[in-house]
């Protein structure tokens, strides 16, 4: 695949998990298809992808499944 950035081929595409928000607000979203490159090092979402995690953002209340996970704190 060729990378948007810096134009060399190389890049591939990546699940990741990003959380958003903060506290009570904050939600996590799994497997989210970001595009990697080796070559220059950035990565980023298509625009369809960031359509989509806008849309489950803004529904994500109907949406989300609890789960509980250990944080650790960097500090």
């Amino acid at each position: 695949m060729i990378c948007d950035v810096c134009g060399q081929d190389g890049a591939r595409t990546k699940r990741v998990s990003r959380s958003y928000g903060k506290g009570e607000d904050m939600v996590v979203i799994d497997h989210i298809p970001v595009i990697a490159c080796p070559n220059c090092g950035e990565s980023y979402m298509t625009a369809d992808t960031m359509h989509e995690v806008q849309r489950l953002k803004l529904h994500r209340r109907t949406l989300k499944a609890l789960r509980l996970a250990p944080v650790i704190s960097y500090v």
